[in-house]
């Protein structure tokens, strides 16, 4: 796909341990964005290694949106959240947490780290695809998003 002559390449970074969630947004995702590649780290510390290009990611695309699970194992998205925004070179990374929680604190804690939207996970498939419509037309068609082409 990256070789298409003016085609843009959308890389997204998906940091999400639950498997069953990652597979509804792999098809989302296939069949309603052209031209994506959709990287997935299953906890913190990987999604940070990931953005750093540490460790076995030394050739890790830049992603042009991160989209951020709160319950992960080693750092929870509260802690990447508060990590990236620390970190000069990850701070202008949208990053959307999609959480299953509507607890109102974990949304005020999520916009307070640095958070660019809050979105609550959907239940079922036809949910998942609306979602990455909404996502696609907004965040990767309508926003200019830092880094221009995402590389």
């Amino acid at each position: 796909m990256s070789g298409l002559q003016g085609v843009t390449l959308h890389d997204l970074l998906l940091v999400e341990d639950n498997f069953a969630d990652v597979v509804l947004m792999e098809e989302a995702f296939e069949a309603n964005v052209k031209h994506l590649r959709l990287n997935k780290a299953e906890d913190g510390v990987e999604a940070l290694a990931f953005l750093r290009r540490e460790g076995r990611h030394t050739s890790a695309p830049r992603p042009k949106l991160m989209l951020l699970d709160l319950n992960l194992p080693r750092l929870n998205g509260f802690e990447v959240l508060a990590a990236m925004r620390a970190d000069e070179t990850l701070r202008s990374l949208p990053v959307l947490v999609l959480s299953t929680s509507w607890a109102a604190s974990d949304v005020e804690r999520a916009y307070a780290l640095g958070a660019n939207a809050y979105l609550t996970k959907p239940h079922d498939l036809p949910g998942f695809f609306d979602l990455v419509r909404l996502i696609e037309q907004f965040w990767l068609t309508a926003a200019r998003l830092p880094g221009g082409n995402g590389q």
